[in-house]
């Protein structure tokens, strides 16, 4: 009888019951977390948005405090009651006129009378007119120190909000501002990006190791060391090269800004440089480039994003640092472009007046208005940082555009 083939036989499957689970086959990209992680990443997750409502509410109460001026305040009586030796009488109030003219008339009798009795110790008094001072023709407002202040207030050359008739001029603020920040932009800014350079692709990888720390230390250094610097060391050099009038002044307070400022736009600038692949630098000394010119002419173009966000961080770190300028500038609102005489800045205005302002004056509600502006200004600047330095500069050296 032949053979039979032997058939093997495979155990059938099991009946489908519709009911079967998926099995889940281990994966060794993806694992589970623990209830630790999770814990870790809720904090951070509470933290970022605390952070959040913690700038909107700051904003909030900035805002508030400076509304009076935004949204007006209910008309008060602000009326002169007493006589103010610089005013004429036509200005003054009806009530207050008829004083003067009543006091003048008593003053003139008594001296007529003393006169006529052959004392001679008491003369008549001459008829003269107080002279006018010149504030009165720049067609400024009579302020009282309780007297509300619209924004029109503030489009002024003046900045007196501690004097008998207060003024609100920003205009020599504003000037301050923009020139100690200039000053900082010009000193600090090449002087950072040169060095950023320099250790990038020149320095030796030793002297790197050295050049990096220190100059990222100096970014934590507190400001009023630095401001104490400027006003005992700096000033002195300044006045002595120089040869000006005013020891404090924009150069000498750019300078300390630039100290500040330097680390910010180094540290920043040194991180873009790095972040270029080196086949760029390698493909230009291939084609006869020097050193030189690979790393000015190839890799610097190539890093202007980087570049540009770190000047423009340390724009808005000049612009609103207040110890250094507090400490440094001379603190004295004048107007016009000389850079050698005293100014006056935002954070420095606010960080010595403040603190003796009476809380919910017109002049406590300035303060807050000129903490809108530098609000507003850091806003600015981190807007333009995001949208346009990593939106169109990088698509732009990317080729995308």
């Amino acid at each position: 009888m032949p053979d039979q083939p032997t058939q093997h036989s495979t155990p059938s499957a099991p009946p489908h019951t519709g009911r079967s689970k998926l099995v889940q086959r281990p994966s060794f990209t993806e694992r589970s977390r623990n209830i630790g992680e999770r814990i870790i990443e809720m904090g951070i997750f509470c933290i970022a948005t605390l952070s959040i409502i913690f700038i909107f509410l700051i904003f909030y109460f900035i805002f508030r405090e400076a509304s009076p001026i935004f949204l007006g305040e209910p008309a008060r009586d602000t009326t002169i009651v007493q006589v103010d030796q610089y005013l004429l009488p036509d200005e003054l109030p009806p009530v207050a006129a008829a004083d003067t003219a009543a006091t003048n008339d008593t003053t003139a009798a008594g001296a007529d009378s003393v006169s006529a009795s052959g004392t001679g110790a008491i003369e008549p008094v001459a008829d003269v007119q107080p002279v006018r001072p010149d504030w009165l023709d720049e067609g400024y407002p009579l302020l009282l120190h309780d007297s509300p202040v619209k924004l029109s207030y503030l489009l002024h050359d003046n900045w007196q909000p501690n004097s008998e008739h207060p003024r609100y001029g920003i205009y020599p603020i504003i000037i301050g501002t923009v020139k100690t920040t200039l000053v900082a932009l010009l000193i600090g800014a090449p002087l950072a990006i040169l060095c950023a350079l320099y250790t990038a692709f020149f320095a030796p990888k030793r002297l790197r190791e050295i050049l990096k720390p220190v100059l990222e230390i100096l970014a934590g250094f507190p400001s009023v060391v630095i401001g104490f610097f400027c006003l005992m060391t700096v000033a002195t050099v300044v006045q002595s090269v120089f040869g000006v009038e005013y020891r404090l002044n924009a150069v000498v307070g750019g300078i300390g800004l630039a100290l500040a400022v330097i680390p910010i736009i180094y540290t920043i600038t040194d991180d873009a440089l790095r972040a270029v692949p080196m086949s760029l630098r390698e493909a230009a000394l291939a084609i006869g480039a020097s050193e030189w010119q690979a790393a000015y002419q190839i890799m610097l173009p190539a890093a202007t994003p980087g570049i540009v966000a770190a000047v423009l961080l340390g724009l808005g770190r000049a612009f609103g640092e207040t110890m250094i300028a507090l400490m440094a500038t001379g603190n004295a609102g004048t107007v016009g472009w000389d850079f050698f005489v005293s100014v006056r800045t935002f954070a420095a205005t606010i960080g010595a007046e403040m603190g003796e302002v009476v809380f919910g004056s017109p002049h406590y509600q300035i303060l807050f208005l000129l903490g809108i502006i530098l609000f507003i200004f850091s806003f600015a600047i981190n807007f333009v940082t995001e949208f346009y330095v990593k939106q169109r500069l990088i698509k732009k050296f990317r080729g995308a555009e």
